[in-house]
């Protein structure tokens, strides 16, 4: 077997403390927000890869923060919706021109309201509303007939809806900066969960995906009309992608998967890109049947880890899929352990079987954690030689 690296946490410490950054180094720049107005700020020249952007400091949160924990069904989703918007914006906006920034221009009043269903004349005058107030997104629940069937004619489509800001150098002043773009991301419900009353029992009605694309292709087109309204974002260009979550039960996240952009001043959205992005949980029946050679390195490996302790079987994969080819695939494996020692064998030999069992072009991360917190971290980035190995201390 080949020698792999061990890294404990004292290693980690010093190497840390070694390459920290020095914020006295970094980029003091300025955003200029129109012609009056203008801030301070610093950009960090360190970037840790070329598929983040690099921030704003100090950071800014976005004006409608903490939305996303109430509105989305899982962490996974949650999780995804960002990470996954970012990588939509790399189409558009590069990583090395563009530094990015939480969204400053729908606050929460303004998601909240258009996540709102639209109101009929006699419900905005029972809520004391005004048709201006009527901004929902979401279809009308004209309140009579067959409870039911007004819940699954006229699901809840849209759940969220989040802002990223992007910002490029101005041409001609070297440090700094204007908006040079916005990313929006709209997250719609592939499962519709509803009441017949308060705080009685949840139904669901599915939402078939070709409904879910369609009207959240409609929503889209009403967003980027009403963003249009608002002065700073008048000539700025626009990326909108829709996002599928998934239910409130899933351990995968949902996935985007379609994305259109929308160039300075213009107020309609021509044509979608579709994005072949999902999640696939190991072992399962989808990865049996979609992703069968996938699933027999993945079974290979489980089998083989199940040898070193018999009676366990708590190996759990999430596949992350590009244009149907696995790309990054990310195992757990919960585990007893009796001594530190224990661990540290468990490990090296789970190291040698994600060398042997994956395909060099799969990035593979597997987590091993017991009762008292994480024990190990090994990392197989694609065509690595020798991975990166890390064993907690506590």
């Amino acid at each position: 077997m080949k020698k792999y690296f061990i890294i404990i946490a004292v290693s980690v410490v010093l190497l840390l403390a070694a390459c920290a950054p020095n914020f006295q180094k970094e980029d003091q720049i300025v955003q200029e927000k129109d012609d009056e107005t203008n801030e301070k700020a610093i950009i960090p020249k360190y970037k840790i890869s070329d598929e983040y952007y690099r921030t704003f400091m100090p950071f800014e949160p976005g004006e409608a923060r903490g939305l996303v924990v109430n509105n989305l069904n899982t962490r996974y989703d949650i999780h995804e919706f960002e990470t996954g918007l970012m990588r939509i914006a790399q189409n558009t906006f590069d990583t090395t021109n563009f530094v990015f920034k939480e969204g400053q221009y729908l606050d929460s009043s303004t998601v909240s309201s258009w996540l709102n269903r639209k109101y009929t004349e006699e419900q905005l005058k029972s809520l004391d509303m005004t048709e201006e107030d009527n901004l929902g997104l979401n279809p009308i629940d004209p309140g009579t007939g067959d409870f039911d069937k007004r819940n699954e004619e006229n699901p809840i489509y849209l759940s969220h809806i989040l802002e990223h800001n992007y910002l490029e150098e101005v041409s001609g002043k070297k440090g700094t900066y204007k908006l040079g773009g916005v990313v929006i991301g709209l997250a719609l419900n592939s499962i519709h969960y509803y009441q017949k009353v308060a705080y009685g029992a949840t139904y669901e009605t599915s939402i078939p995906h070709d409904k879910l694309e369609a009207e959240g292709k409609k929503i889209a087109q009403e967003v980027v009309k009403r963003l249009r309204t608002m002065e700073e974002l008048k000539n700025i260009p626009i990326t909108i992608a829709l996002f599928e979550q998934k239910s409130r039960s899933s351990v995968v996240p949902g996935n985007f998967f379609a994305f259109a952009e929308v160039d300075k001043s213009s107020t309609n959205i021509g044509s979608w890109q579709n994005v072949k992005e999902k999640y696939v949980l190991f072992p399962s029946d989808t990865a049996q049947k979609n992703h069968r050679e996938d699933m027999t390195w993945f079974q290979n490996f489980k089998q083989d880890v199940e040898e070193y302790f018999p009676n366990f079987n708590g190996v759990v994969g999430k596949g992350f899929y590009l244009d149907d080819q696995l790309q990054q695939l990310s195992i757990s494996i919960p585990i007893q352990f009796y001594g530190k020692s224990e661990a540290i064998g468990f490990t090296q030999y789970v190291t040698g079987l994600v060398m042997e069992h994956f395909p060099d072009y799969v990035a593979v991360e597997v987590n091993v954690s017991s009762v008292y917190g994480q024990e190990a971290l090994i990392v197989r980035n694609p065509n690595q030689n020798e991975p990166f190995v890390h064993v907690y201390q506590y």
